[in-house]
């Protein structure tokens, strides 16, 4: 099948081409401004903007689509059903779904929960839209993980693999009432319940070593790439990149964003902190990092929409050429993560594409392609 989509502002790696077509056939980029479509069905996206399909390499949003509310549980079908056509809607044609194996931290971030979770995705792959991947991230201070993880790995059901510390004291949370503040407000916990989960991860860190070694060993033996969470200074980056790790999520201030640029390591932050200009935790703004050229690739961390958003106003609001804003969430996580089949609009790459429409105040996804399919439209009002 043979798909052609002209009249569109095509975004290249390196440049945007005005008034451009692009050729698609059996699921590949087969010709940019061919001189014709050959028989292809033709699609005028009329001016709007084809970008590459976006690669998302951390987002819990899903966790939400199992658990709405605190202890209220969803089918795990249902959510892979309805998480899937979120990401087609949002342009997302590669996440990477981030799984905290958390034991007893709350609902989702459970053991068995998270595994179970894991499985039902990937038994879900005979239906999805979008090429759902899976990003188990390991809480160093849960002793009891690691089974789990370790045989996850063994199966082939981990694409990504990342190390996370969230004992009170350093990284995310710098402060035990940062922390318990986190814990109540966004899991329903009680001070005292999240004051005792502090304390047991104070316990168990003091044992972790050995087992981050264990699981990114295991993970560099059996080619998972593997990244790093909330790097606080200039040592842990270097801790984590000589255990193999080859991404840094969410540095937590420029000094260690530099750090980690400087070692090879990807960087990644957030689309939501570049959308609402600031973070969460009052660490790092994203756009300092890319204004200071030291991030590689944005996430939607737990909001889908905010990748395409973060493209806008990186564009719109910060006058960053588009094909920069762009690569921020397309070429730059595929070369994070390896994936040397898409990442941008080039011939012989994979057709993941999506065409970006402005019907209002803000740019919405009017279409999306997974390997030449289309999986999602919209027709907005003129």
């Amino acid at each position: 099948m043979k798909t052609h989509l002209t009249h569109a502002r095509v975004v290249l790696a390196d440049e945007v081409l005005e008034d451009a077509s692009v050729l698609i056939e059996d699921g590949i980029i087969r010709a940019i401004n061919p001189e014709s479509g050959n028989g292809a069905r033709e699609i005028s996206l009329q001016g709007q903007w084809l970008m590459p399909g976006m690669i998302d390499l951390h987002c819990d949003a899903i966790e939400k689509e199992c658990e709405p509310r605190a202890k209220v549980l969803f089918p795990h079908d249902f959510a892979c059903l309805n998480i899937d056509r979120r990401n087609a809607a949002a342009g997302i044609t590669t996440p990477f779904h981030a799984l905290s194996f958390a034991h007893a931290e709350w609902g989702v971030r459970n053991n068995d929960t998270a595994c179970d979770l894991v499985r039902a995705l990937k038994t879900f792959k005979r239906q999805e839209l979008v090429d759902n991947r899976i990003h188990v991230r390991y809480e160093i201070t849960d002793i009891t993980a690691m089974p789990y993880i370790t045989t996850l790995l063994d199966e082939g059901g981990v694409d990504l693999l990342s190390i996370m510390d969230h004992t009170p004291g350093q990284g995310q949370f710098r402060h035990l009432e940062t922390y318990v503040a986190y814990m109540m407000g966004n899991h329903g916990s009680s001070r005292e319940a999240a004051e005792m989960i502090a304390e047991e991860k104070r316990q168990a860190r003091e044992t972790a070593d050995d087992r981050v070694l264990a699981v990114m060993g295991q993970a560099r033996r059996l080619g998972v790439p593997t990244a790093s969470h909330d790097d606080d200074d200039h040592a842990r980056v270097t801790t984590m990149k000589e255990l193999g790790a080859s991404m840094s999520e969410f540095p937590i201030n420029l000094e260690t964003a530099q750090a980690a640029h400087a070692a090879g390591l990807s960087t990644i932050f957030g689309a939501p902190n570049v959308m609402r200009g600031s973070s969460q935790s009052g660490n790092i703004r994203a756009i300092d990092a890319i204004r200071a050229g030291v991030a590689d690739c944005l996430c939607a961390d737990y909001a889908p929409a905010t990748m395409l958003a973060a493209v806008e106003a990186l564009h719109m609001r910060e006058g960053f050429p588009l094909h920069e804003a762009v690569r921020l969430v397309s070429k730059g996580p595929a070369h994070a993560a390896g994936l040397t089949d898409r990442g941008e609009i080039a011939v012989g790459k994979r057709a993941d594409l999506i065409s970006v429409a402005q019907p209002g105040a803000h740019a919405a996804i009017s279409a999306t392609w997974v390997g030449g399919r289309q999986v999602f439209a919209a027709h907005y009002p003129q």
